[in-house]
């Protein structure tokens, strides 16, 4: 279930994302590039309905988008994977579960939760960082218990410990990354990796 992102300008984006001397505006810049290929990776195969329109010469009958998509950020660093989705699906619902990573246990705190209506939707989950897969399976655990039954988890960079445990917890979830980096450190950071997402979005 695991998909990484096979595309040229992909490496490229990732290659500027992971370089420590990219400034803050610039950072986010990439992190919304990267993050428009990987929202067309994982939307590949919405389902689709016949629409009859008028063009200026004649009647014809083309393809709309059959179901509406839920994006769920993992606060806060999921926050600028965002944009992507809203710019590109129109008929779209945004919710946000907010997990803290306690970075000396590793073990990530629920701190706020504000959902739309999940049912029919595709919902995909958004965190830049997938390392241990905790949040992750943290937010898809909240999701399936408020109604989500089409359930995907989009990333930047991914670890091979937390692929394996979101795999094990939800093994029907797609799992979509630009990267599927070497492994975690001694304090579950993502190696090669690009540093702490939500630090280097922010400036802070």
């Amino acid at each position: 279930m695991l998909h990484v992102l096979n595309h040229p300008l992909g490496a490229h984006i990732l290659t500027h994302l992971r370089d420590r001397t990219t400034k803050p505006a610039t950072f986010r810049t990439l992190a919304y590039q990267v993050g428009l290929l990987l929202a067309l990776e994982a939307t590949r195969d919405l389902a689709t309905k016949d629409h009859i329109i008028d063009t200026p010469l004649e009647k014809v009958t083309s393809l709309v988008l059959a179901r509406p998509l839920a994006i769920i950020p993992i606060l806060r660093a999921g926050l600028g994977m965002v944009q992507p989705f809203t710019d590109l699906f129109p008929d779209v619902s945004v919710g946000y579960v907010g997990l803290e990573r306690d970075h000396v246990t590793a073990v990530a705190r629920s701190y706020y939760q504000k959902l739309p209506p999940l049912a029919d939707k595709r919902v995909i989950v958004v965190d830049p960082m997938l390392a241990t897969g905790g949040s992750a399976v943290q937010a898809l655990d909240v999701l399936r218990a408020e109604g989500a039954t089409e359930l995907f988890f989009a990333c930047i960079v991914a670890s091979p410990e937390g692929v394996r445990v979101v795999e094990a917890a939800h093994p029907d979830v797609p799992i979509f990354t630009a990267a599927l980096d070497r492994e975690l450190n001694a304090k579950k950071y993502i190696l090669p990796g690009l540093g702490d997402f939500g630090d280097r979005l922010y400036g802070t």
